[in-house]
């Protein structure tokens, strides 16, 4: 698996809530701080003061083996129970992008995270430069850290809201 081809991850589960209510949860810049153990924390950045086409927010970010890092992102998926995501901005393309969905399942709803690198350089290129090699092995990691996490976020909103 090679960066260039922009491989993704992605994690669902079912939440016994309305798409409607599982959107206002994701749609918390700040939810995956809550339980992901590499974004610290969100910030609206002005004039955006929440979730809207177009509003872009600095994200905080630290890793054991990459360090401190700070990202801007725009919201790119904003369609009220239906779908919330964002792409890390830059020149090159960014270097992620991350969309929730929301699908009606039974009398709940599907909620899917979803995570794709790339097209632009990201703090693995370095090691990939270094490593060329081990390539696959340094995407697949990657790609397994953020399923983890990924699947934390999703437990949390569930929990969230069904707990509401």
């Amino acid at each position: 698996m090679k960066y260039h081809q922009q491989p993704g991850t992605g994690v669902s589960v079912h939440v016994d809530a309305t798409p409607e209510a599982v959107w206002a949860i994701v749609s918390d810049i700040n939810l995956p701080a809550r339980y992901d153990t590499e974004l610290q924390k969100a910030e609206w950045i002005e004039p955006a003061t929440g979730p809207a086409p177009g509003a872009t927010f600095a994200g905080f970010n630290k890793h054991e083996l990459i360090g401190e890092w700070q990202v801007v992102c725009r919201v790119d998926w904003c369609e009220p129970g239906r779908a919330f995501g964002w792409r890390v901005t830059g020149d090159d393309g960014g270097p992620a992008q991350w969309v929730f969905t929301m699908t009606p399942e039974g009398d709940g709803t599907r909620l899917r995270f979803d995570a794709q690198m790339g097209p632009g350089q990201s703090g693995l290129n370095p090691a990939i430069e270094r490593m060329p090699d081990r390539e696959d092995a340094i995407v697949a990691n990657r790609l397994a850290e953020w399923a983890k996490n990924m699947t934390k976020v999703i437990e949390g909103a569930k929990a969230l809201a069904e707990a509401t």
